[in-house]
């Protein structure tokens, strides 16, 4: 259960970041709010996940997810590169996302 709940915090660290751009610095109140709510959701699953699963770990399967997710949703929405390279350097991170979990007992 402890990683549903940390591949679901990833999922709101994504949402953060994501709203980030939507809040133009924190000038748009409606953004921000839903920035800040996930912000709160995301640490707050983080946290959770933490009671079973090794720090270091979970932190960087968390941060994993949330950087492919961003990364796909900044070429989607925002037109970003999606040049070879960077897909090259995504999918190197996925892989050590993978590695992560395969390696932890939990």
């Amino acid at each position: 259960m402890a990683w549903v709940i940390l591949f679901i915090a990833g999922l709101f660290e994504i949402g953060w970041a994501i709203g980030l751009k939507y809040t133009e610095g924190f000038t748009k109140l409606i953004p921000t709010i839903g920035t800040i709510a996930a912000m709160v959701i995301s640490m707050t699953l983080l946290g959770i996940s933490l009671r079973s699963l090794p720090v270091g770990t979970a932190y960087g399967v968390w941060v994993g997810i949330g950087t492919v997710g961003t990364v796909i949703l900044g070429i989607v929405l925002f037109g970003e590169s999606a040049s070879l390279v960077r897909v090259l350097f995504v999918s190197l991170i996925i892989i050590g996302i993978i590695g992560l979990k395969l390696t932890t007992s939990t």
